[in-house]
């Protein structure tokens, strides 16, 4: 009998812990990545604009329409037989066609396939201003967890030591006063503790609206290393990705080439385009007849003169913008990789001395605290040194990281190694 009820309540708790742990959500950054590029509402605005720009080239390529006109003149109801109206009736079916010359259909689609080229980059350039703000919430949330992770093992090591003062004052070690700052120091643990478990659960919130995710805070986790590593690219090898993979220098140059398309529109365009036509009629009694004509417009005042001129302005000022957006892609990859630098010779030698030197310390000045060896003041202190390197570490991590997505977001690629 006590078998069979330790099923029915075993057998229901199983199932609800696996339902919690298929319920969290952990998402790497390349999962994060592709649900931020599915989901984001910017994003899938500029997607349908980029198609509203390709629809744009099939009205560029459209052929002029021809004319039909089809007319009766010659219809006389009061004079002559009234019996019959239409007895000198004339008949009349007319057409025409504008014909096109110098190439100008060719050229509104290229003109129009310049501005999709163009409306692309600046989808690219968008996604990868948008990816940098996501990188930088993922990276909050590593961040926050690593931080959450020290503070637990400081209060942890904290309370150990507590324990073990406690049972030094129950045999007279240790004065009470002594033991009592000590139990008023575990606040700041305590503190630190919660101040890092609502850091969290705040970049997570960030996290989730970038996502524009209905997960609850508590299911949605990130998982990655949040480590540093060098990376070993020279400055001038990040310039040419630069220039290779900007997006937004791309869009650049890409409305220099289509200024120049659009102004050798604006030069056909001045030209003059002739109108065929031709008509088909009968004027009784004559038999039916058929005649062709041709309209040419005499370009005479109108010859496309400031369309001709904008374009050509156009070109320069484009030319222009080109140097300028040159300069502004050196500017932030030079400055990406100053941060970086200036990172590196800090964290060095956090890994090489200071993290290890930290806990030394602490062990140390811990196990001789606990022996009567050392002071409580000195015990206190290398907690607080302890904690201090830690905290500083990982938020040199974390500028170090986010200055490397910054290099990314300057450079128009993933560089983190």
């Amino acid at each position: 009998m006590r078998t069979r009820l330790q099923t029915l309540w075993i057998g229901p708790l199983i199932l609800a812990l696996t339902t919690g742990a298929r319920a969290q959500k952990i998402l790497t950054w390349e999962e994060t990545k592709r649900e931020f590029e599915a989901a984001n509402p910017n994003l899938q605005a500029a997607r349908i604009g980029v198609q509203e720009s390709r629809a744009n080239e099939l009205t560029a390529f459209l052929r002029p329409n021809p004319a039909l006109t089809l007319s009766l003149d010659q219809i006389n109801p009061f004079t002559g037989n009234p019996y019959r109206p239409f007895g000198y009736a004339f008949p009349l079916v007319s057409g025409s066609y504008l014909v096109e010359r110098r190439h100008k259909r060719d050229l509104r689609l290229e003109s129009a396939q310049g501005a999709t080229a163009i409306a692309v980059s600046q989808l690219d350039d968008q996604q990868r201003d948008l990816l940098f703000d996501l990188r930088a919430a993922f990276l909050q949330v590593l961040q926050q967890k690593a931080i959450l992770a020290v503070t637990r093992e400081s209060l942890d090591y904290y309370d150990r030591v507590l324990f073990l003062s406690r049972e030094r004052l129950k045999v007279g070690d240790i004065a009470p006063v002594d033991f009592k700052r000590l139990e008023l120091q575990r606040v700041q643990f305590e503190t630190d503790l919660q101040t890092a478990l609502v850091n969290l659960r705040t970049a997570k919130i960030l996290l989730r609206a970038l996502l524009y995710d209905k997960t609850p805070i508590e299911q949605l986790d990130a998982s990655g290393p949040f480590e540093f590593a060098e990376l070993p690219t020279p400055l001038e090898e990040f310039r040419q990705m630069a220039l290779d993979n900007r997006p937004d220098l791309r869009a650049a140059l890409q409305s220099v080439a289509k200024a120049r398309t659009d102004y050798r529109l604006a030069m056909a365009n001045g030209s003059t385009d002739p109108i065929l036509g031709w008509d088909l009629g009968r004027d009784p009694p004559i038999a039916a007849f058929f005649g062709v004509n041709v309209t040419i417009p005499l370009r005479i005042f109108d010859r496309n003169q400031g369309e001709k001129e904008r374009t050509r302005l156009d070109i320069g000022r484009n030319e222009r913008l080109v140097d300028a957006m040159k300069a502004q892609v050196f500017s932030d990859v030079d400055s990406a990789y100053g941060v970086i630098q200036s990172d590196l010779v800090l964290l060095r030698p956090y890994r090489t001395t200071y993290l290890q030197e930290a806990a030394q310390v602490r062990q140390t000045i811990s196990l001789a605290y606990q022996h009567g060896g050392a002071s409580l003041l000195d015990f206190l202190q290398a907690q607080q040194d302890y904690r201090g390197i830690q905290l500083g570490y990982l938020s040199l991590v974390g500028a170090y990281l986010t200055a490397v997505a910054q290099m990314s977001e300057a450079v128009g690629r993933e560089v983190i190694p």
